[in-house]
């Protein structure tokens, strides 16, 4: 996952957004959106998956977490090829018997490549953002955040760009059809910034405005955008419905193929530390057609509980491994 933007809270009607873009070389084995095991006895993570490393860029579960990962742009050092892959980041978190700082002390220390990583378990009413930058993880609110190959709310244009379009589509869409045209209008975005306003992050600058749009073509066609994927939250009435869809593009810039579901339920209100039901998988399903239904949304608790003074950081031992 190369560029995102999350809505967290922003409106009652679609209170959780989130528009992705991944970044690959094409010959980067991935199996797309799907409920797929990570190994016995852990839950099924919806998303897509790599096929090479056997993690993922993005997912979720039915009991209300989700994860997604970075990777961090550096001209300046080389990566480490034996580092393990940042896809295993999210499975991990994922797996729902790591809380927050045990699960920072752990990654913070496993010697992967530079990342970002944006954490939530929506039953506990909590979402985190972090890197391994030696910095805190950040305890995030309600509001519009913004990630790329830099840190959180690093103001690329394409990050920039993408945190403005999610605002205005939430603001003025009337239904989940409308936004999510919207968002994937934005996701395909290929202006190329110029190079007053392009990022430093030592590549050279050829590559530097390759990478700069929000929908990547390399030239050469080894190197692009291989998918654009939704989360959109929204209130029918007293109920949440969350439709997960996804874009898979081959090295034409046509969409190729397209799947989708819809979870009930999802995600879970937070309760304090109280279980709440997980929601049935819903089967996802090839279309070509982005198909999904809207309706006047009623006044329902947030995804978040309200923040009360200072937003809490990781425990001194994350903290302490962070800085390692």
């Amino acid at each position: 996952m190369c560029l995102v933007a999350i809505a967290i809270d922003q409106s009652r009607q679609f209170p959780l957004v989130v528009a992705a873009n991944r970044d690959e070389f094409f010959d980067r084995p991935t199996q797309r959106l799907g409920w797929w095991s990570p190994g016995a006895g852990l839950p099924d993570i919806l998303g897509g998956r790599d096929l090479k490393a056997g993690g993922t860029w993005l997912g979720l579960t039915a009991v209300g977490r989700l994860a997604l990962v970075t990777n961090v742009r550096d001209g300046h050092t080389d990566a480490d090829p034996a580092a393990p892959s940042r896809g295993s980041i999210v499975p991990l978190w994922l797996r729902g018997d790591l809380p927050m700082e045990h699960f920072w002390a752990r990654v913070a220390l496993s010697g992967y490549n530079g990342f970002n990583v944006v954490a939530a378990d929506f039953q506990q009413g909590v979402c985190f953002w972090g890197g391994n930058d030696g910095s805190y993880p950040v305890r995030l609110q309600r509001g519009i955040y913004g990630l790329s190959n830099a840190s959180l709310d690093t103001p690329w244009p394409k990050v920039t760009t993408l945190k403005q379009r999610v605002a205005e589509g939430i603001a003025q869409a009337a239904d989940t059809a409308k936004l999510a045209a919207r968002l994937f209008e934005a996701l395909a975005d290929t202006q190329t910034a110029d190079d007053e306003h392009l990022p430093r992050t030592g590549v050279p600058l050829p590559w530097e405005r390759t990478l700069s749009p929000a929908f990547i073509r390399a030239p050469e066609q080894r190197y692009g955008t291989r998918s654009s994927t939704l989360i959109v939250a929204e209130r029918v009435g007293r109920r949440l419905f969350t439709h997960v869809v996804e874009r898979s593009f081959g090295t034409g810039t046509a969409v190729a193929l397209l799947r989708q579901t819809t979870l009930r339920d999802w995600p879970p209100r937070y309760t304090l530390g109280t279980p709440t039901r997980a929601v049935a998988q819903a089967d996802v399903t090839d279309g070509e057609e982005i198909a999904l239904s809207g309706a006047p949304a009623q006044r329902r608790r947030s995804l978040l509980p309200p923040a009360h003074g200072r937003a809490p950081r990781a425990s001194r031992a994350g903290a302490a491994s962070a800085k390692a």
